[in-house]
């Protein structure tokens, strides 16, 4: 019992380790807006396209990179859940 519970630490350090260097993309407005996420939920990156510019429409923008944002926390969470499955799993 006691190894199968220092093999399950070393799994979940190990997962730990390989989540922190994946990364998650996520875009909004047709690609207006991208997002690069790491599996630690660090944005890594935006990148806005010179279109989504709208000095005239701020909120959009906001709205698009909000979007962005929160579809790529919603993307890590599933990652993180399928690595959590398939450890437990075994």
């Amino acid at each position: 019992m006691m190894k199968k519970v220092q093999k399950m630490q070393q799994d979940m350090l190990k997962m730990q380790e390989e989540l922190k260097n994946r990364t998650v993309e996520a875009t909004a407005g047709g690609g207006a807006v991208t997002v690069v996420v790491t599996g630690r939920k660090t944005v890594e990156k935006v990148t806005i396209a010179p279109s989504a510019v709208d000095p005239e429409d701020v909120e959009m923008l906001e709205d698009l990179v909000t979007t962005a944002v929160n579809e790529a926390m919603r993307k890590v969470d599933e990652m993180i859940e399928k690595k959590w499955a398939k450890l437990l799993a075994g």
